[in-house]
């Protein structure tokens, strides 16, 4: 493999917890699909790495969606191209978007208060259809 991989600066995940595998690709290469395993499955146990926190891990978890595997495992799979290594090349990416997408800590939303003249233009415009209504209304009399 390729070694570490560096997700950003003093986060990488060793090479020890990646693993990989090349299997048979379907699409393009004529015949040589039928002979050449050049589809690459990259695999990362997220759940027992501790290179995440307990909240990086349960994003994780939401953003990994359909490249979880079927005992919870991060696969990412690319057959992008016709040659296993840029297939590994490109899963790996793929991979250390992944992670640093759940690393990255959500901002929080800090709740604002409506300014005075926003609430004003919004009382005034209740009043204008209000009043608009009111007149519309037919009292029953006129008949």
């Amino acid at each position: 493999m390729s070694g570490p991989l560096v997700i950003r600066d003093g986060i990488v995940i060793p090479e020890s917890e990646l693993t990989w595998h090349a299997v048979r690709s379907s699409g393009p290469g004529g015949q040589n699909v039928n002979k050449v395993s050049t589809k690459v499955v990259l695999v990362f146990d997220f759940e027992r790495s501790p290179l995440l926190s307990d909240a990086a891990r349960a994003r994780l978890r939401g953003l990994a969606g359909r490249y979880l595997d079927a005992e919870g495992r991060l696969a990412i799979k690319s057959d992008k191209t016709r040659d296993q290594l840029k297939n590994l090349a490109d899963a790996r990416e793929k991979l250390r978007a992944c992670v640093e997408e759940a690393l990255r800590e959500p901002k929080r939303r800090r709740p604002t208060r409506r300014t005075r003249g926003s609430n004003e233009r919004r009382l005034e415009g209740k009043r204008v259809v209000s009043t608009k209504k009111r007149e519309r209304s037919g009292r029953g009399d006129e008949g």
